[in-house]
């Protein structure tokens, strides 16, 4: 039986990277956006010249109230697609970031972060989670800036190390139903996350590349190759854990 991922923010960045990767490896996908439709449906194209089979879904992860009706739309998709009423993968990819100093990060930053990062990801996996096949998995992305501080990011990171200790009470909780829950921890990433700079700055990528074992920072294919391995058939017996994919920053 084909596999069947799904995804959320996958129309750009990690989230893109991995799902091309886990397609590659015969997977197929049901990809979510929060905006920028156009980017998630260029991606589904991608997918397909793989030979693999994609939709792509509208969710707002910060928006608990719309979670019934995704969730209904994502059993409409898999009977659909593939007249099944599970699927195997669920990444918990969307996000976004927040540079500002303690001192000067408001509430209203604090809370968009929870709400995406936290709440999100703790009722969508709720909600998704009678769909999740017996023996399937779970992956929660993390940050690198869990362990070590290499930015004014204490509300992000926070909300990443809640995500954290959530992985290890889910791998607990659905150990018995056969789901591995793991947390992927990327270090600096060149995306266009916090505005790119990891990408974009060469004063950065320097800076980073001196800091880091492998002499660069990370680009998106090295986190969903990361992702695709960790997801891969032969994985399930890991569970519980967080896996840094940073090319050994700040060790």
């Amino acid at each position: 039986m084909t596999r069947i991922a799904l995804i959320t923010g996958a129309n750009r960045g990690l989230g893109r990277s991995t799902a091309l990767h886990l397609a590659a490896a015969g997977t197929d996908l049901i990809l979510t956006y929060r905006s920028h439709h156009g980017e998630a449906e260029a991606v589904v194209e991608e997918v397909r010249k793989l030979g693999r089979t994609a939709v792509a879904l509208r969710l707002d992860t910060g928006d608990t109230s719309a979670f019934p009706a995704f969730t209904a739309q994502v059993r409409e998709a898999l009977s659909r697609e593939w007249e099944r009423d599970d699927f195997d993968v669920l990444v918990n990819n969307a996000g976004h970031g927040v540079h500002a100093p303690f001192e000067e990060t408001t509430e209203e930053q604090f809370d968009g972060l929870m709400d995406v990062h936290v709440k999100g990801v703790f009722f969508l996996t709720q909600a998704l989670l009678p769909l999740i096949k017996d023996g399937g998995r779970i992956l929660n992305v993390s940050t690198g800036l869990t362990r070590f501080i290499a930015a004014p990011t204490a509300a992000y990171a926070s909300a990443k190390g809640a995500v954290e200790i959530l992985t290890r009470y889910l791998a607990k909780e659905l150990g018995p139903r056969g789901i591995a829950v793991n947390a992927l921890a990327p270090g600096a990433t060149g995306t266009d996350f916090g505005g790119g700079g990891v990408r974009d700055d060469d004063g950065m990528r320097s800076m980073l590349s001196g800091v880091t074992a492998m002499g660069r920072p990370g680009e998106p294919e090295d986190i969903g190759a990361a992702a695709a391995a960790l997801l891969a058939e032969g994985t399930s017996w890991v569970t519980g854990q967080r896996i840094e994919a940073s090319g050994g920053m700040l060790l």
